[in-house]
């Protein structure tokens, strides 16, 4: 049978929770439950039984067919569980590190902010761990970026219109001041960098209209050897990305495990639990960035990294790379990457950090 369960994450203590409780009985298909429970019947009893009933209707539409991967990584699973996706914002800033819980994250998506930092939006969907956090304020691209996952967005803090932006394109907001539930303070860091959450909590507060799947953001080969990075690209040992003059993130390719490891300048980039975060695809966005007319509490404006249009991309995937463009014509509609004789960008299955690096202050160099 499907097992609904939260991946423990170790650091700072939190208070437990039985996972998902009823929501979990809400949102699993009896399709996905037969699905999840089908390796342990005779083969035999599952083929169709066929019928000469001349009052049968033969118009009647087949079913559709059961998904094999998750939408998110495109990874083949035989526990599939139908749950929407949660967005989380969590801080970057040196005050910020280790986080807890990005080794779990399906996406993660890295954007510029004020002062030059960046702050991540991480999302989670076919893993559930414990706990999340620094979680911080929401900014004005970040719905833009999310609403194709039609899921819930947590955060904590953001001016009106930036969280008024997450509703509009359709997502759920868990918000710590509306007072959702699943946001919970520390006692060994200093305000503001002392936010943490359960995601479990925040998906049982998933109402009626997002408790589905997303339908995924990029394309998924069926194998790492069949990614398009690994296919025709070139081979990328590391890949330097700046993204301001304060954040200049690295990624090295590790062999063993199969990821790109990455660092934060020279400093290797670890969980709370002190693994080093790692990827299975690394996507450079080039992007424009633009300051708002809001300004935050020091009176710097507030940038906005613009994410809807075109440019060019950076793909890297099991030790190689090529060169792409990326599309987006709209909020609800996903990132697409083509090559350059315009056939679909496909990506090893597994997670996904995305750069988002503006091209006005920011770099990409692949070795």
């Amino acid at each position: 049978m499907l097992r609904i369960h939260s991946v423990p994450t170790t650091g700072t203590p939190v208070r437990r929770r039985a996972p998902w409780g009823a929501l979990a009985a809400t949102v699993v298909s009896a399709s996905l439950l037969v699905a999840g429970c089908s390796s342990d019947s005779d083969p035999a009893s599952s083929t169709a039984e066929v019928t000469t009933d001349a009052t049968s209707d033969k118009s009647a539409a087949p079913d559709p067919a059961l998904p094999t991967t998750w939408a998110l990584t495109g990874v083949t699973s035989s526990e599939l569980v139908n749950r929407p996706a949660l967005a989380i914002k969590v801080e970057n800033s040196r005050e910020a590190r280790p986080q807890t819980g990005l080794e779990y994250s399906d996406v993660v998506w890295e954007e510029v902010v004020e002062g030059g930092i960046t702050r991540y939006i991480a999302v989670y969907h076919s893993q559930v761990p414990e706990t999340v956090g620094p979680i911080r304020s929401v900014r004005p691209m970040d719905a833009n970026i999310i609403a194709p996952t039609t899921g819930l967005m947590a955060f904590s803090g953001g001016q009106p219109p930036f969280v008024q932006s997450v509703s509009d394109v359709g997502l759920q907001v868990i918000s710590n001041d509306a007072g959702s539930a699943g946001f919970y303070r520390t006692k060994d860091r200093r305000a503001p960098h002392n936010v943490f959450g359960t995601p479990a909590t925040f998906l049982e507060q998933a109402d009626a209209a997002h408790q589905d799947s997303p339908k995924g953001e990029f394309l998924f080969a069926a194998d790492a050897a069949q990614a398009s990075a690994v296919v025709s690209g070139t081979p990328t040992s590391s890949i330097a990305v700046v993204m301001s003059a304060s954040s200049q993130p690295n990624w090295a390719w590790d062999e063993a495990s199969g990821t790109f490891l990455r660092s934060e300048g020279t400093t290797p980039a670890v969980s709370s639990t002190g693994a080093q975060l790692a990827a299975k695809n690394v996507v450079v966005l080039k992007v424009e960035m633009v300051n708002t007319e809001f300004l935050d509490p020091a009176g710097t404006p507030v940038p906005e990294t613009q994410v809807i249009g075109s440019g060019e991309a950076v793909v890297a995937s099991g030790g190689k790379s090529v060169t792409a463009t990326w599309t987006k014509p709209d909020a609800a509609s996903p990132f697409s990457l083509t090559a350059a004789d315009g056939t679909p960008i496909t990506l090893a299955p597994g997670n996904t950090w995305v750069e988002l690096m503006p091209t006005s202050s920011g770099s990409v160099t692949t070795g």
